[in-house]
């Protein structure tokens, strides 16, 4: 499985990439084999306020519906509008076009404590 080194993770298995005090956010290659076939994404309007660890969102597979929890305290600046269409997209590239949410961070401080990637693997055992 893949782990991009430049990603920060979550013990709930969301990636996060930060870029500035922006971050971008999505399930981890992980998350997408354990729930199998996606077929929609439920997640917020742009402008809401989302705290660190709230559920921010849905997705659901085939056989079950799983929360989004976000890794950090943020505003969602911009959704995935792929995914209304392709939710299969969180399958096929996880860390591509299948991205869920884009925030603006309200305390940058908070991703020193998120997981590295070799932090993340030990947690789930890769």
């Amino acid at each position: 499985m893949n782990f991009p080194a430049e990603l920060k993770y979550t013990k709930d298995h969301e990636w996060i990439k930060i870029e500035g005090n922006e971050a971008t956010i999505g399930i981890t290659e992980f998350a997408q084999r354990e729930l199998g076939d996606i077929v929609y994404v439920d997640i917020p309007s742009v402008g809401k306020d989302v705290a660190k660890e709230e559920v921010f969102g849905t997705v659901e597979a085939v056989k079950t519906v799983s929360d989004l929890f976000m890794p950090v305290n943020g505003t969602v600046t911009a959704t995935n509008p792929k995914l209304d269409s392709q939710p299969e997209l969180v399958n096929s590239d996880p860390y591509g076009d299948g991205w869920m949410v884009k925030i603006t961070l309200s305390n940058a401080d908070e991703v020193s404590e998120l997981l590295s990637a070799s932090d993340y693997e030990a947690i789930i055992g890769v």
